[in-house]
This record gives structure tokens, C-alpha cells and sequence, in this order.
């Protein structure tokens, strides 16, 4: 190794150590910091967050980028050191444009309103969280001045979570997946009477709920030698090396789907922070390529897996076992298809397969108003209200429900939301590549048999770890780019048959 490249991964090291500092801090404030600790807290975070900004925008981070750029030029695409400078010298570009001041004040106003927004939610108290929304969306209309765009403000947000894409893309793909859900939705709720879901809005005893939610995390492969699952008001999984990485859960008495999908969806982000190779820690390509590939892993297996009727033959018997009183009437079909059953939702989370999308596409629009100031803060709660009853036909009774259920806004996530369905619809071309390599996933799945899709997934999406773009690995992987395709087609198939169409 070079010098150069040692000098320029110790700084790297650095940085990354920093951000997992920081990611401790963030991930103890929404499971276990007392609200008094918000203050100091914010602080704490704020300092982290410049010292990591300084130390990688130093001048000499960007001389040791052209040096070794030089060095690596006739290196080919995919080498390590090639992947982990192409992605820095795009990190660099924009996070020169950011003054330290502003990084740090802007981790400090997320700290703020992450504690209030919580406070808010659990008070149903839109006031107690508007001056901070506000506040938060000055924030980010500067960040976007700073990092600057060609088209749409929304597009210098947007590229952070989702590198290369644009907002005019975005809303073609949502517009052509739009087209073919309405009518699906529609097509449905004709039929609704045909699926009975009675069966998870029983009472389940939450410890239970807890346990079997545990069960299910290590049936996928989930390493609890190397992670933990803590309680919270909104789920997340974090990650401070790929020998930490913690999920987080929420536990709905009356509804069992929540715990045990909520479980299922942070386990599939984490098998891929934990499948992330050794030796790409503490440098700029440990992790997920971007959100979007990251949600096709949550998504695959939340939805193609857990909702699969295969799953459910598996699982059955120990979701029996666990709850034998209020499962007496119940057999494997019976859970299979209440857990699919497609009705307009309040919140974002716990909304079915079909329904999903629409959403992500309601915060797609409010991003964009808010951003562009054809929206004012004061005027989302009823915004939003209008919304939902356009795109779902159901009006939320309160804000708690409503417009404040995602943390996204209060920690300054904006251009983050798109990233859920662009991973929901590639979560679907990744698994109908794995059924044509893999051979009957349904019969593995009910013997309860995943090793063999998570080794496929390790071999295809998490050795690369940042190297490629979505569409990079899309292409590898299946040999096209992102499509949508495959996603319509798995939810008209699998839902024709659910509801007799």
C-alpha cells in the first residue's frame, strides 16, 4: 500500500469513527436517552458531526483524492480502491460546499426536533413540533443552495440517499406505478369481503409479541452475537461496525402485524450491514450501496419472504405455540391471508403491500411543495389530511396518525422517503432473479430453509458493500436497470390469487 493511501484511509478511519460515535449518540436518544438529555445531547451530536466535516473536507483530503486518482487510473472499475475514491471524491464534492457551521448547526436543530417531534406524536400536538419542522426545512432549503441543482431543489436532496437520481425520474416512475395500482386498489376493495383479517387484530400479549418477534429474526439469519433489538416509538436499524448492528421495534397489543414485520423488515437491513465484508470496515464502502438498494433488502424480507405463504407453513407453529388461546381457531392459510389483507391504512408502516406506495408518493408531493414554498408548514396538517383521502380515501382522526407519525423530517431525512418504493419495486426484480438461480424458494421456505437466499444476496448485494449504484448492481444482478415490472406483475399474481380475481 502506498503512502499516500495510508495516510488518506487513516484519515477515512477517522471520519468513519466520528459518524459511528455520533450514530451511538442518535441511536441512545430515541431508545433510551431521558427527554431532559435533549439539550446536551444535541450538542454532543453537533460536535461530532463538525469535527468529522472538518477532518474530510481538509485540503488535504482533496489532494490525497487527485493523488491517488492518478495512481489508480488504470486500475479497473470494480478494484476496492478504485470503488472506495470514486465514492469519497463524490462525498467530497458536496461536502466541500457545506460550511462546518452549518453541519453542526443543522445535527443540533435534528437533535432538537427529533425529542420534540416524539414528545409531539405521543401528546398529539402538531404546535409542539411545527417551530421545529420549520425550522428544520429552512435548514434543508440551504443545504440544497449550498449543494446546488440544475432542475429542482429536490434533486441535491434526493442524490444524498439515492446517488444520480433526479426528481423528474422519480415522478415518472411513481406516475407509471400510480397508473397501475389505483385500479388494483380499486379492483380490491370491490372484493374486500373475500379476506378476513380478524386473526392479527386480536389481543397478543406483548411480551409474546417480543419473543416471537426474536424467533423470527434468528430463522432469517439474524446474528445476536453481533446485534440487539430495543424498543422505540418509530423502528430503525443502525449500525456501529458490521459486528454491531441493532435493530429497533415497536409492539402494537391490538394489531400483531406491527412487532413481527416491523422485526422482519429492520432484520433485512441489517443482514446487509452485517454481511458487509471485514476488511471494508472504517473506510468509505462498509455498508449499503444507497437507501434504495438498502429498502429492497428490508422490503424483500418483510413482504416476499414473511408474507409469503411458504413463510407461514414454516412459521405457523411456533406463532401457535406462542399464543396456543387466541390461535385455536387459526391454521397456516388463515394467517397467510390476513396478514395480506389489502385495506387503505392511516399509518405508513404498517400498510399492506399494494397500498404502500401511495404513501411514499404523499411525501414525495409534501417534500416538494415544502421545499419550493407552495406549501407553508402551518398549512401540512390539513394538506396532508386532503392528501390521504385523495390517494387512500381515508382521513386521519388526528395528527398523531397523521401528519406526524415519521421521524424522517424532524432528523432532516428529506429526499429520503422515494428510497422506500424505489427499493420496494427492485426488492422484487432481485427475488425473481433468485427464484430462476435458486431453484423452489417456496419449498425452502416452508422448511424454514433462508441461508440459501441470504448467501445468494450476501454473494450478489452485500460483499460489494458501497461500490455500486442501485443500477449498477441492477444490471449485474439481472441485466437490466431498475424496472417496475417485476413488482406489478408480483403483486397482480400473488393478489388475483389471495382475492379470487
Amino acid at each position: 500500500m502506498s503512502e499516500h493511501l495510508e495516510e488518506f484511509k487513516a484519515i477515512i478511519a477517522d471520519v468513519d469513527d466520528l459518524y459511528k460515535a455520533q450514530s451511538v449518540l442518535n441511536w441512545d436518544q430515541q431508545a433510551y436517552m431521558p427527554p431532559g438529555g435533549a439539550q446536551a445531547r444535541a450538542s454532543q451530536v453537533a460536535t461530532l458531526s463538525r469535527l468529522a466535516h472538518e477532518r474530510f473536507t481538509s485540503e488535504r483530503v482533496g489532494a490525497l483524492l487527485d493523488l491517488l486518482s492518478a495512481e489508480t487510473r488504470d486500475l479497473p472499475y470494480e478494484d476496492d480502491t478504485v470503488s472506495m475514491l470514486r465514492v469519497l471524491q463524490r462525498e467530497y464534492v458536496k461536502a466541500v460546499r457545506l460550511p462546518a457551521a452549518f453541519v453542526a448547526e443543522l445535527a443540533e436543530a435534528s437533535g432538537l426536533a427529533t425529542t420534540a417531534w416524539a414528545q409531539a406524536r405521543a401528546a398529539n400536538d402538531w404546535h409542539g413540533f411545527e417551530s421545529h419542522l420549520a425550522h428544520m426545512l429552512e435548514l434543508k432549503q440551504r443545504e440544497a443552495e449550498y449543494l446546488g441543482y440544475s432542475d429542482r431543489m429536490y434533486d441535491a436532496l434526493l442524490d444524498e440517499y439515492e446517488p444520480g437520481m433526479k426528481t423528474a425520474q422519480v415522478t415518472e416512475i411513481f406516475d407509471a406505478v400510480r397508473r397501475e395500482l389505483v385500479p388494483l386498489v380499486q379492483t380490491i376493495r370491490a372484493h374486500s369481503d373475500r379476506v378476513e383479517d380478524a386473526a392479527v387484530l386480536r389481543h397478543y400479549d406483548p411480551d409474546k409479541q417480543w419473543a416471537l418477534a426474536h424467533e423470527a429474526l434468528r430463522a432469517i439469519g439474524y446474528d445476536f452475537e453481533r446485534g440487539r433489538m430495543d424498543r422505540v416509538p418509530h423502528p430503525f436499524c443502525t449500525t456501529f461496525s458490521n459486528h454491531d448492528v441493532r435493530v429497533t421495534n415497536r409492539i402494537l397489543p391490538d394489531f400483531f402485524n406491527s412487532c413481527l414485520f416491523g422485526a422482519l423488515h429492520e432484520g433485512g437491513h441489517a443482514l446487509y450491514e452485517q454481511g458487509s465484508p471485514d476488511k471494508f470496515e472504517r473506510t468509505a464502502l462498509a455498508g449499503g450501496a444507497s437507501l434504495g438498494v438498502h429498502e429492497s433488502q428490508s422490503r424483500l424480507w418483510e413482504n416476499l419472504v414473511g408474507r409469503s405463504r411458504a413463510f407461514w407453513e414454516f412459521f405457523f407453529p411456533k406463532f401457535k405455540r406462542t399464543f396456543r388461546k387466541n390461535a385455536a381457531d387459526l391454521d397456516a392459510e388463515k394467517m397467510y391471508r390476513a396478514v395480506n389483507k389489502v385495506q387503505p391504512s392511516l399509518i405508513r408502516v404498517e400498510a399492506d403491500e399494494v397500498t404502500y406506495s401511495l404513501h411514499v408518493m404523499l411525501r414525495f408531493e409534501a417534500e416538494n411543495l415544502l421545499l419550493e414554498n407552495k406549501l407553508r408548514v402551518a398549512e401540512l396538517p390539513a394538506w396532508w389530511d386532503e392528501a390521504m383521502s385523495s390517494y387512500l380515501g381515508i382521513t386521519p382522526p388526528d395528527v398523531a396518525q397523521g401528519v406526524l407519525q415519521d421521524v424522517h423530517w424532524s432528523m432532516g431525512l428529506y429526499g429520503y422517503f422515494p428510497t422506500y418504493s424505489l427499493g420496494t419495486f427492485f426488492s422484487a426484480q432481485l427475488f425473481e432473479q433468485a427464484r430462476k438461480e435458486l431453484g423452489n424458494l417456496d419449498a425452502q421456505f416452508a422448511q424454514g430453509e433462508f441461508e440459501p437466499l441470504r448467501q445468494w444476496l450476501q454473494q450478489k448485494i452485500y460483499q460489494h458493500g458501497r461500490k455500486f449504484t442501485l443500477n449498477e448492481l441492477a444490471n449485474q444482478i439481472t441485466g437490466e436497470p431498475l424496472q417496475t415490472r417485476s413488482y406489478i406483475a408480483y403483486l397482480k399474481n400473488k393478489y388475483a390469487e389471495i382475492y379470487g380475481l
